[in-house]
This record gives C-alpha cells, sequence and structure tokens, in this order.
C-alpha cells in the first residue's frame, strides 16, 4: 500500500461519518464482519480496550471487587423476573429457540445485559448479612438489536464492555458504590482518554430500566452529538425482591439486599477518535496508547547502521525503564516516509527518528503527534524530555477537547432560540425543565433529549418548553 492509500481522503470537518470509518479501517482498529451489525475487533483496537481495561480493572480490584465470569444465554423466565427491565429490553434481544432440528421447551435470550443471570446466582449465594457485600465485575460481550443503524466502537449489535453488579446490606452502602464508581469512571475518561465529560443523572424517562435512578457521564463530539460514555444505577430493591436475593440480619430479622449494576464500553474507543482524531487520522492520548513512542532509525548508507542501531536500542532501553511504552520500527522493507505515515495513521503520540545527522549533533528528533511540531532534543537530556513531552500531549489533548465542550455548550430560554441552536450549532442545551410531558414533547419536536440532569445545582427557572417557573436545570442534545 503506497503512502497515498494509505492516508484519509476526506476532511473532517466536512465528512464526518466518512473520516471517522476511514479512520477506523485504516488505523486498522477494526473491520467489518459479514454478519450484519457485528465487527471485528483487530489487534491495534483490541489493544487499546485492553489498556483502557487495565486501568479500570485495576483501580475497582484495589477496593474490593473481583471478576467472574456467567452465561452468555438467559432463560426467558429470569428476564422476565423483573418486569420493567424485561420490557424495556425485548426490542432488542436475540433468541435462541432450537438446539439444532429440536425446538426448546423455553426460549435463550443472548444476553443484552446481565442482571436478571447473575442475581438467580446471588439469590442462592447470600444467605447473612456476612455474605454481604458481593463485589462481582463482569468482562465479557453482550448483544442487543442494532442492525439497522451501526458504526463500529459507537453503535454495534455487539460490543464489549464491562458490567459491575454489587449487593449491599444498605441502602447508604449501595448508593456510596454508585457514586465511587462514577468517580472512578470519570477520571478514567477525563484523565487516561482526555475527554472532558459532563456528570449528573438521567431522567426518569431516560433511566436504565429496572433502576431507582442513574448516574451518566456525557461527552460532546465535534458534530454537536452528545456520547453517553458510561452509566452507574441504583437499583435499590428493584431486582433483589422478585429474585429474592435476602439475608438474616444482624438483627435476626430477614431483609431484602441493595443492589448496583455499572458499565463502559468499547465505546470509549470510538469517542476518542472523534474527540482527537484529525485529517491524518488517529490521534491517541498517550496514557491509553499501546505504544507511546515509536523510534524509527534512518539510514543512508551500510556504514551508518551501527551506530544508529546502538543508540536507537539504547534509548529504547531507557525509555522502557521508565515505564514509556516503546517500539522500534527498523523495518527494511519499508521506507522513513511511509513509516511516519503509518505512525501518524495510528496516532503515536511521539516520533522520534535518528540519523547520521542527529549523531553527529548528539541529538534526536523528535515529532509531536497531536500538533506535527518536530523538537531536537540533545540526546543527555532525551529520556526527561520525551517524558515531559508525553506530559504535555497528554494536557494538550484535555484542553483542546475542553475548548470544544465549551464553545459546544449554550444556553437556551424558550423554544425559538432551542431550535435555532440545535440545527446550527448543536451541542449541549442548558435550559430548565419542568417535567416529562414537557421532556416528551421536545423529544417528538426536536430529536432532542435530556442527557444530563446535574446533581449539584440549585438552579430553578422557567421550563423551556412552557414556561413553568422553579423548573429544574437539564442539558439536553442530540446524540449517537
Amino acid at each position: 500500500m503506497s503512502s497515498k492509500e494509505l492516508g484519509i481522503t476526506v476532511k473532517k470537518d466536512q465528512d464526518l461519518s466518512e473520516w471517522y470509518t476511514q479512520v477506523v479501517t485504516k488505523a486498522q482498529l477494526a473491520d467489518y464482519s459479514s454478519a450484519k451489525g457485528f465487527m471485528v475487533l483487530m489487534p491495534y483496537g483490541y489493544s487499546i480496550w485492553e489498556k483502557i481495561r487495565e486501568d479500570f480493572d485495576k483501580k475497582i480490584k484495589a477496593i474490593g471487587h473481583k471478576n467472574a465470569y456467567f452465561p452468555l444465554l438467559i432463560p426467558e423466565r429470569l428476564l422476565k423476573t423483573e418486569t420493567e427491565h424485561f420490557a424495556g429490553f425485548t426490542p432488542e434481544v436475540f433468541w435462541v429457540t432450537h438446539s439444532g432440528d429440536t425446538e426448546l421447551a423455553e426460549k435463550l435470550a443472548v444476553r443484552p445485559t446481565s442482571e436478571t443471570i447473575i442475581y438467580e446466582s446471588y439469590s442462592k449465594w447470600v444467605k447473612s448479612w456476612r455474605d454481604l457485600p458481593i463485589l462481582i465485575n463482569v468482562w465479557n460481550s453482550v448483544v442487543r438489536a442494532e442492525i439497522t443503524s451501526t458504526r463500529p466502537f459507537l453503535r454495534t449489535t455487539e460490543f464489549l464492555w464491562q458490567e459491575g453488579h454489587t449487593v449491599h446490606e444498605t441502602e447508604k452502602e449501595a448508593e456510596e458504590e454508585v457514586m465511587t464508581i462514577l468517580d472512578i469512571y470519570t477520571k478514567l475518561v477525563e484523565e487516561k482518554l482526555a475527554i472532558p465529560i459532563l456528570v449528573g443523572k438521567k431522567t426518569e424517562r431516560e433511566k436504565f430500566k429496572g433502576a431507582v435512578y442513574t448516574t451518566t457521564m456525557e461527552a460532546m463530539m465535534p458534530d454537536g452529538k452528545a456520547l453517553q460514555m458510561g452509566t452507574s444505577h441504583h437499583l435499590g430493591q428493584k431486582f433483589s425482591v422478585p429474585f429474592e436475593i435476602k439475608y438474616l440480619g444482624k438483627d435476626e430479622k430477614e431483609h431484602y439486599g441493595w443492589t448496583t449494576s455499572w458499565g463502559i464500553s468499547w465505546r470509549l474507543i470510538g469517542a476518542a477518535i472523534l474527540s482527537h482524531g484529525d485529517d491524518r487520522g488517529l490521534v491517541l492520548p498517550p496514557r491509553i496508547a499501546p505504544t507511546q513512542v515509536v523510534i524509527i532509525p534512518i539510514f543512508y548508507k551500510e556504514t551508518d547502521q551501527k551506530d544508529i542501531s546502538d543508540e536507537v536500542r539504547h534509548l529504547s532501553n531507557q525509555l522502557e525503564q521508565i515505564g514509556i511504552r516503546t517500539l522500534i520500527d527498523d523495518r527494511a522493507q519499508y521506507t522513513p516516509g511511509w513509516k511516519y505515515h503509518e505512525w501518524e495513521m495510528k496516532g503515536v503520540p511521539l516520533r522520534v527518528e535518528i540519523g547520521p545527522k542527529d549523531i553527529r549533533a548528539k541529538q534526536v528528533t523528535v515529532v509531536r503527534r497531536d500538533t506535527r511540531e518536530k523538537i531536537a532534543i540533545n540526546r543527555s537530556d532525551a529520556k526527561d524530555r520525551i517524558n515531559g513531552i508525553l506530559s504535555d500531549v497528554q494536557n494538550h489533548l484535555y484542553e483542546r477537547a475542553r475548548k470544544s465542550l465549551d464553545g459546544l455548550t449554550t444556553t437556551a430560554a424558550d423554544m425559538k432560540s432551542f431550535r435555532k441552536v440545535l440545527e446550527e450549532k448543536g451541542g449541549f442545551i442548558k435550559a430548565f425543565l419542568s417535567d416529562e410531558s414537557c421532556e416528551e414533547k421536545i423529544k417528538i419536536e426536536t430529536g432532542a433529549t435530556v442527557r444530563v440532569v446535574p446533581m449539584k445545582t440549585a438552579k430553578k427557572g422557567s421550563c423551556v418548553y412552557c414556561g413553568a417557573d422553579n423548573s429544574n436545570e437539564v442539558y439536553f442534545a442530540r446524540s449517537y
């Protein structure tokens, strides 16, 4: 493949959909499957997911959570046990009805989420207050009917995610769990993926079916559409009662447990692509980049090869010793220019070039992926300078995304200004909302939904739709 074929052929700000598709495929993150709505996660894309997974997994294990696995297929009777939950997922469920040519006596659902199959086990495991809390997380995939409108990472029929499911002795403990996980999620997205977000609750209309309430993280993409980044749900006793998750308390009386569930998915990768990518391809924040520094030796004649190779290996070893993920690209079958294009496409945060001139000048040449700035660094300072530049790249990507978020957040006092912003600019629209009736009418008329209800605001005002006083502040947007 030539460097021209490797490159992106459309501008991000002119055709975001095509740009996104090209980045996903040409950066070798994912490929399309012959099964409609499904995608193949390629090794490079999977390695990014692994970095996200490793970070989150480490944090939840540090506070007592453990990983487990539960079955893919869920008997229909279990899915029906919690009626609100079942009604919410029925349109999205794939059903297994036959084993070979034999029709099953009971349909099996391919899991759209695992509450029901997990809580059947919890009902057997929980007997006493001494058994609590149960803090279990699952890394798996779920399947939901998204055949008509799919986009890699953002909306696919099957997707990788984690789902945590916990049981607690008291409601207070369950609510603390919800907020603890939401805080871990927030730090993951903002500090690792460099994506600023709005954090709050969902409305009754938009909450997870079967939850008492849902907390959420919402990001804004460059096209003015919101993207839900993750949710943490307080389920109260809505599942513990029908599934009989109950225990003998310290008071020698029987009590139902209090449950939570929470999840993030590979949608985070899609958000990073959209938030940070440019017309040359992917741009990865260093903290989630599988390769943070790629070193490219440049040979013009055979006599240069040993000195340059020794210098490349020495620098690579130094960087690896301080925890920087480094790759030496010494493939002889490709030119340096071809390699530059490839690693720019793949979004590696820093490229280091070492050629004969660098050897003579006792320097290395560093190229930032985010700004494409080329920096000559003294060889003696290279390790520390490169480490510092990686921090600068991480911070710059966050600040750039924060500026974009601020520019795509607008206040609207009435429906005229609301519609104008939505059609001309998009983004988050901060407004006041009185009740679910107005919320429904706004969705029908504009396609915008309430993405976030701030948790810490005391502001009240006139409803953007009906003008009613004492209405609550919310953020609307159209979404993926």
